[in-house]
């Protein structure tokens, strides 16, 4: 087979009734400089039948790997594992892409290709088209933690990395039990010595409930506290973000600790000081979270 240059992966869990969608959009694409690694993360439908029989189809080439149930992050540990292209990037089995994704990602990266960044950052879309967030900011290059921090964009984001430089920071850690582990902690570590090129064009549609979304996110806070634990200590230490952002991830640390019972987090905290200044703030954090769930 011949070597491709992006590794689009896509973790399915149950996701059977959504993932054909994701696969007529690869099979669309205008470049066919593309391989579809889908990591079926213990699905118990009929995902890994769809999977095979497009694999005979054999109009785009795929991989499938099954593994017991993991989590969003252990999905895309074994995606690191087995990804052996330039580039990646990661497509949810409820998400697909514009037919003409692939072309506008190979040739940004063909134009702007560097050994000094990670990667570069595209847009996602609603279905109807309309951009996810504000504007991006009008720079050359930044960092993950900078986009909302320093320049105030809010909004959904498709990242194009650099296969190597998640190999070197991956695989990212587990916690017993916890499967709600932002897999964005893999690219912050990259993100603490590269930046990443900017570009404003849709690469995914997504769909999605942003009030179900705010709400899952306070139950995976309650249900998966270590693993928050472990991201905000990687959103403190970073070098990029200002001391009102790392405040507000010190406020946060503190309500996993809580939830957590676990002190090893106290004794990792860069400045046990600040932690215990913000840790009222924890607890008030912490009650909203119980009442809210």
């Amino acid at each position: 087979m011949e070597k491709k240059t992006l590794t689009i992966f896509t973790p399915a869990y149950n996701r059977a009734h959504t993932i054909g969608r994701t696969y007529e959009s690869l099979c669309r694409q205008t470049s066919k400089d593309f391989c579809w690694l889908v990591v079926d993360d213990g699905s118990v439908d009929n995902t890994k039948e769809l999977v095979i029989n497009w694999i005979k189809e054999n109009k785009i080439p795929i991989r499938y790997i099954y593994q017991q149930n993991q989590g969003m992050h252990g999905a895309h540990n074994t995606a690191y594992r087995n990804i052996d292209t330039e580039l990646n990037t990661c497509i949810d089995s409820d998400d697909y892409m514009p037919d003409d994704a692939v072309e506008l990602i190979l040739d940004y990266w063909t134009k702007n290709k560097s050994d000094d960044i990670a990667g570069f950052i595209g847009r996602d879309s609603f279905i109807d088209g309309t951009l996810i967030g504000g504007k991006f900011p009008v720079v050359d290059k930044v960092h993950i933690v900078e986009l909302e921090d320093r320049y105030g964009f809010r909004g959904d984001t498709k990242m194009i990395l650099r296969t190597e430089l998640l190999k070197n920071v991956a695989p990212q850690p587990t916690y017993n039990g916890e499967k709600n582990f932002n897999p964005i902690y893999m690219m912050l570590l990259v993100d603490y010595k590269y930046k990443f090129k900017l570009f404003d064009r849709n690469l995914c549609f997504v769909e999605y409930d942003p009030a179900g979304m705010s709400r899952n996110i306070l139950k995976q806070y309650y249900n998966s506290p270590n693993s928050f634990a472990a991201l905000r200590i990687v959103n403190i230490k970073s070098p990029h973000i200002s001391f009102k952002r790392k405040i507000r991830y010190y406020i946060h640390l503190g309500s996993s600790i809580i939830f957590s019972r676990n002190l090893y987090w106290f004794k990792l905290a860069p400045s046990k000081l600040l932690l215990c200044m913000c840790f009222p703030w924890s607890v008030l954090l912490t009650i909203y979270i119980i009442w809210k769930k």
